[in-house]
């Protein structure tokens, strides 16, 4: 009889060649559960999504209750169901007023690609801003805002009318044009290997935006939902997007993404035509039940409060030379090495001591350091140590 890793590589198309084969049975809070019930602290929470940690019993009830209440039942837009006006209302008391029109997808991607179509709409223009390094997301809109061609060489032509800046360089922003429709960025670049914006930078980007009649649109996807030590990381700077974009973190474990902004640029994908943007399963019940209870479990359980000081506590017991910098926001970090073989073989170090961390497309010398938000202290020191124990392994030999 074939094995579970067999079936696998037969029947589920693969996305690299040498796939970690690592088989969970179970997750619960910071750990997964091989076979052998062996643990693993996940230290990067199933790429920013367990941000409550994994089958929060909150979560957990609500989807079940959900489930058994209703699933599927019509396009999204059409019907009033409860778990996407509860979510999207609660949502609205956790967000600046002009960002309380929420439209639920099914992913980050989706997330993105909605909003292409919103800035285009609204304005009457063609044209997009985006950062070099950035990542939005795989589908062929999201992947036309990614200025790399390592990841979509052989997948293009991609959209025209797309321009790429520098992320934090203020003199790229004159090619913000009357012509922009909208700039995408990430407050803090997640896949160049955090890299968080400045202050200024962010000021100057807004002010740009205003003098051009460009929508400014966030892709929060990863930093979204505590991750940073706020609610939102462009808290930090105190500039507000025209568009929000949401997903991973914001369901606890379930797929949903969204694309927020005011009721009035979001009217326009109502009419001419109408149903300017449709999705089937876009704000699926139960997901949005499982987002209401990961975003009331947040705020009922203070959680965010205690983010920034736990990266603190990261960033003091990670001292190394082999350590060139750590970067990021509260639980979103990276820990630079100076190659990727070094960061690859400490990774791969640190999974078979039961921590699973990984790096990032476009920085794959730094180590993603993302747990979910609920790690504790105790559970901190465990991983530093484990993390210090495999640099002093591969640097000692």
């Amino acid at each position: 009889m074939l094995t579970q890793r067999q079936l696998f590589l037969q029947h589920n198309a693969q996305t690299s060649d040498s796939p970690l084969l690592l088989e969970f049975v179970k997750a619960e809070g910071i750990y997964l559960y091989d076979e052998k019930d062996r643990k693993y602290i996940d230290l990067i929470a199933g790429i920013g999504v367990s941000n409550i940690g994994h089958c929060h019993p909150n979560v957990v009830n609500a989807v079940q209750q959900q489930a058994a209440t209703y699933m599927h039942l019509m396009v999204y837009g059409e019907f009033v169901q409860t778990p996407q006006v509860n979510f999207a209302s609660l949502l609205a008391t956790v967000l600046p007023k002009n960002l309380h029109c929420t439209y639920f997808v099914n992913s980050g991607a989706e997330a993105v690609e909605g909003a292409m179509k919103l800035a285009k709409r609204y304005t009457g223009k063609k044209g997009f801003i985006a950062c070099k390094n950035a990542y939005h997301g795989s589908t062929q809109g999201a992947e036309s805002l990614m200025e790399s061609d390592f990841y979509s060489a052989g997948y293009g032509p991609f959209l025209p009318h797309v321009s790429f800046i520098n992320h934090n360089n203020i003199a790229d922003l004159e090619k913000i044009t009357t012509d922009t429709a909208a700039v995408f960025i990430e407050p803090i670049q997640g896949e160049a290997g955090i890299r968080p914006a400045n202050n200024i930078y962010m000021k100057a980007l807004k002010e740009r935006c205003l003098e051009t009649g460009t929508l400014l649109i966030f892709d929060e996807i990863q930093s979204g939902f505590g991750r940073t030590g706020k609610m939102f990381a462009f808290e930090h700077y105190e500039v507000v997007p025209d568009v929000l974009l949401l997903a991973k973190g914001i369901g606890g474990g379930m797929p949903i993404g969204a694309f927020i902004s005011s009721t009035e640029i979001m009217s326009v994908l109502s009419y001419s035509p109408i149903l300017g943007h449709m999705t089937t399963f876009g704000g699926h019940p139960v997901c949005c039940a499982a987002g209401l209870a990961t975003l009331n479990t947040l705020l009922n359980d203070h959680i965010i409060d205690q983010v920034e000081e736990k990266g603190a506590l990261f960033k003091q017991l990670l001292q190394h030379a082999a350590i060139k910098e750590i970067r990021g926001k509260g639980l979103m970090l990276a820990a630079e090495f100076d190659s990727f073989e070094k960061n690859k073989a400490i990774i791969d170090g640190c999974i078979e001591d039961g921590l699973i961390t990984d790096w990032f497309l476009h920085c794959s010398n730094s180590m993603r350091i993302a747990p979910p938000l609920i790690i504790t202290e105790e559970q901190i020191r465990i991983a530093c140590q484990i993390i210090l124990q495999n640099i002093e392994k591969v640097y000692t030999t």
